[in-house]
């Protein structure tokens, strides 16, 4: 029996910018609130979520283009 793995997708249904905080708040089962305001807080003290966040909107496949 195949176990099925849980993949990372940019959410298209809580999205603000890009659906990348969304989709990984979905894969981790949180509030996507919890996940913009670590990611705003990590831009305030570092600067360095802003170029993951481009990056991970790049990479990260959207879910409603992802076949079943």
């Amino acid at each position: 029996m195949a176990k099925k793995t849980k993949r990372l997708y940019r959410s298209e249904k809580d999205k603000m910018i890009g659906g990348v905080c969304a989709g990984i708040a979905e894969h981790f089962n949180i509030d996507p609130v919890l996940v913009r305001i670590i990611a705003v807080v990590l831009l305030i003290i570092y600067g360095a979520s802003f170029f993951a966040y481009l990056l991970l909107w790049i990479i990260v496949p959207n879910k409603s283009k992802i076949k079943k």
